[in-house]
């Protein structure tokens, strides 16, 4: 469990919202090593954090794949959509459902993607030893590949969620470009293959499952 517990309660979002329109599937219910991709993130996210939230439009169809005291949070299109509009929407939502239920006791959340089949326990529990030399200023404490911040598998302030949400309400849907205009600190990662995504057929191919 992580060193800020007697403190603070780190909670984990997962966000299960992708259309998985290039892997023809539902990627969060493709098996890993036998368990559903999704259970599989919701696993290793719950042995690392004290609460864990799924943000997903579809709760009934993966409620039987959580843990029973995994938190549901619906999707909602935002106004003037007709559907839910990709992650950075979803975790908007996600956090600030649990500000409104005052469900965060803490000045990080843990951000997860649900297709993320090479994730590491271990790798995670040294990242969150490392939110406490965090400077006040940043906003978020994540890895970083060649296209930029990986935002789906990292550590976000709390404090965030009003300009986030001032963001979106402008029409932003990025979370690229919103990390630009935020300081962000680069967390070590000493294996790039934790970060892979799982989003076509050939790509399932090269994990073990």
């Amino acid at each position: 469990m992580q060193s800020q517990k007697d403190s603070a309660i780190l909670t984990a979002i997962v966000l299960a919202g992708g259309q998985s329109s290039r892997m023809g599937r539902d990627k969060a219910l493709i098996p890993i090593n036998g368990t559903p991709m999704l259970s599989l993130i919701c696993n290793i996210a719950k042995q690392c954090s004290d609460r864990l939230t799924v943000v997903t439009p579809w709760p009934e169809k993966y409620r039987p794949l959580l843990p029973s005291d995994c938190e549901l949070i619906q999707e909602i299109p935002t106004v003037g959509e007709t559907e839910p509009h990709g992650p950075l929407i979803g975790f908007s939502q996600g956090l600030a459902h649990l500000e409104k239920k005052r469900s965060l006791q803490t000045d990080w959340v843990l951000l997860l993607a649900c297709d993320l089949p090479r994730l590491r326990l271990e790798v995670l529990q040294n990242w969150i030893g490392e939110l406490g030399n965090v400077p006040q200023e940043a906003i978020a404490l994540l890895p970083k590949h060649p296209k930029g911040w990986e935002p789906l598998c990292g550590f976000y302030r709390t404090r965030c969620l009003p300009e986030l949400i001032d963001f979106i309400n402008q029409g932003g849907r990025s979370f690229q470009q919103w990390l630009a205009s935020q300081t962000v600190r680069e967390l070590p990662l000493s294996d790039p293959q934790m970060l892979f995504n799982c989003n076509t057929p050939t790509d399932l191919l090269s994990v073990d499952s």
